[in-house]
């Protein structure tokens, strides 16, 4: 197929997001089409990755979005027609792409954003079953108009129509070390609901033994000063967002890779997405007995169930990984290999780049006269 000019956009997620850029741009840029990534490079202080056209925006974040919102719409709309795709990853940006002719927009679908609603912090507990009514509306337009890519087969029953689901897979580390004794590592946007309260109690419990916790991951505004007090108090290291490729240094070689969330609607049904990827690098889990994690982590011996909100259950797992050298590189190589077989990006990026390049086949007129060719200007942050 003809090399197509995808526009990626994103105000929610961080630019150095994994499912973005580490395998869906990069996926893009192997497959020899022309990227250009909108993000908030500039309010984040990210620079901007090699191998794209950056542009600007500012970040949506809590109650201020409506300011992204417009900043964005107002960039699709000048640069759209520029480019044979665009791909937004952000339900806020379904109005930002609504009503622009000649322009195919794909919705990369990440979450149950209706369910999520429950627990974000900035909408007001009363307003929660309204917004999450909003949502599913705003859902069944956008699914008329726009083409849709699922991140788990359990979303598509919230839709009518049947949409090419690419799971949020990972890739593998062929080179990954054994897991060793005395380290536990925690890789999470750190909430409640994610666990982040229990996670530095599993800390407090292990530091005796001699155990350190390594979390990394930015944290929501309701757990952030905990987790400086329990830095401080030497209890975790809390490293906050890194680069990937430091994630990854960081990962490697651990004891084990803590996945305490919670029993939230929003997770019952999803691949809680850090769980293979300690698995892929050679880490075994102790997480808490979600179904899909379950099914992995049992079914290959591949790490430790606890139960939800018990940090004494997981620290005592972390324990028995320490202590049994045999257990845990037996563990560590059959999360591996699970991960292999069955959530492997390798195996998932063709796929990816099928779904976009179908998008632009089933929705574009083809090559128009009337599209200009890229500038190479890089315009102003909007306002």
């Amino acid at each position: 197929m003809t090399a197509l000019r995808v526009m990626v956009v994103t105000v929610v997620h961080h630019p150095l997001d994994t499912r973005i850029l580490v395998r869906q741009i990069a996926a893009l840029i192997a497959a020899g089409h022309e990227v250009t990534y909108a993000a908030p490079f500039a309010s984040l202080g990210v620079e901007p990755p090699e191998g794209v056209r950056a542009l600007d925006l500012p970040r949506s974040s809590g109650r201020q979005r409506l300011t992204a919102v417009r900043a964005a719409r107002r960039l699709i709309r000048e640069w759209a027609p520029e480019h044979d795709v665009v791909l937004i990853h952000d339900p806020e940006l379904i109005v930002s792409a609504a009503g622009l002719p000649d322009t195919v927009v794909v919705w990369d679908v990440h979450e149950d954003t209706a369910a999520a609603v429950a627990y974000k912090d900035w909408i007001p507990r009363g307003l929660s079953r309204a917004a999450a009514s909003g949502v599913r509306g705003m859902e069944r337009w956008a699914e008329r108009r726009f083409a849709l890519l699922l991140a788990e087969s359990a979303y598509a029953g919230r839709f009518r129509e049947q949409h090419a689901v690419v799971p949020n897979s990972t890739l593998i580390d062929a080179q990954a070390p054994p897991p060793g004794p005395g380290r536990a590592v925690c890789v999470s946007t750190l909430t409640r609901a994610r666990g982040a309260l229990d996670v530095i109690e599993v800390g407090r419990l292990l530091r005796p033994r001699g155990i350190v916790v390594d979390v990394i991951g930015p944290a929501s505004a309701d757990v952030s000063d905990a987790l400086r007090r329990a830095d401080l108090s030497g209890d975790i290291r809390w490293h906050g967002r890194l680069p990937h490729a430091e994630v990854v240094l960081r990962m490697r070689g651990a004891t084990a890779g803590l996945s305490l969330l919670h029993d939230e609607r929003n997770y019952r049904h999803s691949h809680p997405t850090k769980v293979f990827e300690y698995l892929a690098h050679g880490v075994p889990a102790v997480a808490t007995p979600l179904p899909l994690v379950v099914d992995l982590v049992d079914r290959h011996g591949a790490g430790i169930i606890v139960p939800f909100r018990d940090p004494r259950a997981a620290a005592e797992a972390v324990v028995a990984l320490h202590e049994d050298d045999e257990r845990r590189i037996r563990m560590g190589a059959n999360g591996v290999e699970a991960v292999r077989t069955t959530h492997n990006w390798d195996d998932d990026a063709p796929m990816f780049v099928a779904a976009i390049e179908e998008a632009a086949r089933a929705g574009s007129r083809g090559p128009s006269s009337s599209r200009r060719r890229p500038s190479r200007r890089r315009p102003a942050p909007p306002e």
